[in-house]
């Protein structure tokens, strides 16, 4: 066999069986028109380099795409799976952490946080591996289906790119934006106070080390007293994963996100103040150590615990309300 019916033999045997024949037939006529009349073995190399790869050519007879996901669809995938990786492994890590943590018996607490890290860390390996498998099925199902021959990349809205879209395109100066990092430490937090406030009896209390460890001695909130506000609770955990994922989705500091937030500051601080001001919150045993301790009264430790308290929680919320305000100014 010559260079020709190689090269037309590892084109057709990619293709269905019942094209073969024809597409030989049309692409040794093809060869043979871009053949000069005495031709030799560097013309026909010539024109098979021009054709290109065996492989390329073949995949363009098939009208199916070589790749798994091919530029149409490349920028919203990786736009989607940079939106909802994070979203995902939250909540993941935040399930970990309220499956484990409601078993916890008040012992053997430092095996019981070592079991959750490491089941935090594998469930969130895992939801990431999930999460990428199906999307990118997802996106080369729709690569496949998708019978139009134009490759030209498509927008986040699925719609063809025009000269319009640039107006739709945010300028966020550096300082206003809001990185995906700040959002992640906003859900991570709220569920580890969200865990020690309805775990706080076995969590929040007296340390002491022994010989096999750290122990927990003695609670010092009463879990009782908390859990008569848990509706309000709720409703400030609720309005703080709201407003993290209202800053994953704008992208920056707005007026609006700036008010929401001092909403939430300000609903957050009456909860809190309120919650801190009733006398039975805190345990007896954990109010004698303390003031043993620090060898003043109960109820001037009390009085400086809440005092304190009430202070760093107003300035945090002032400070957060002040700095989002900022934000949202800056042009």
């Amino acid at each position: 066999m010559n260079l020709i019916e190689i090269y037309i033999h590892e084109v057709t045997r990619r293709l269905p069986e019942k094209n073969r024949e024809d597409i030989a037939l049309e692409l040794r006529s093809t060869i043979e028109d871009m053949l000069p009349d005495d031709y030799n073995e560097d013309a026909v190399k010539a024109v098979l380099e021009k054709l290109g790869n065996p492989v390329t050519l073949a995949s363009r007879y098939r009208d199916q795409p070589m790749h798994l996901i091919g530029p149409r669809y490349f920028d919203v995938y990786i736009g989607l799976l940079k939106m909802i990786l994070p979203i995902a492994t939250v909540i993941s890590l935040i399930s970990v952490i309220a499956v484990y943590v409601t078993g916890f018996s008040g012992e053997d607490t430092v095996i019981k946080f070592s079991t959750i890290i490491g089941k935090g860390i594998g469930s969130i390996f895992e939801v990431g591996i999930q999460t990428f498998f199906w999307l990118t099925i997802v996106f080369a199902i729709l690569e496949r289906s998708d019978l139009r021959k134009d490759n030209q990349p498509l927008t986040t809205r699925f719609t063809k790119w025009t000269p319009d879209d640039l107006k739709k395109i945010p300028n966020i100066p550096k300082k206003k934006a809001i990185s995906k990092v700040e959002v992640f430490g906003s859900l991570m937090w709220t569920a580890i106070w969200a865990t020690l406030y309805f775990n706080a009896n076995h969590l929040v209390g007296i340390y002491k080390g022994t010989v096999d460890g750290i122990k927990f001695v003695n609670p010092s909130l009463n879990q009782e007293v908390l859990l008569r506000y848990w509706p309000i609770v709720l409703v400030v955990i609720g309005f703080e994963i709201a407003l993290a994922l209202y800053k994953f989705i704008k992208g920056q500091w707005t007026k609006r996100m700036a008010i929401f937030n001092a909403v939430l500051q300000l609903i957050g601080t009456i909860v809190f103040i309120v919650i801190l001001r009733n006398s039975n919150l805190m345990t007896q045993d954990f109010i004698t150590y303390m003031s043993d301790i620090f060898t003043i009264t109960a109820n001037q430790f009390k009085t400086w615990i809440i005092g304190s308290g009430i202070f760093i929680f107003i300035l945090s919320a002032a400070i957060s309300v002040f700095d989002g305000y900022r934000k949202a100014k800056i042009r």
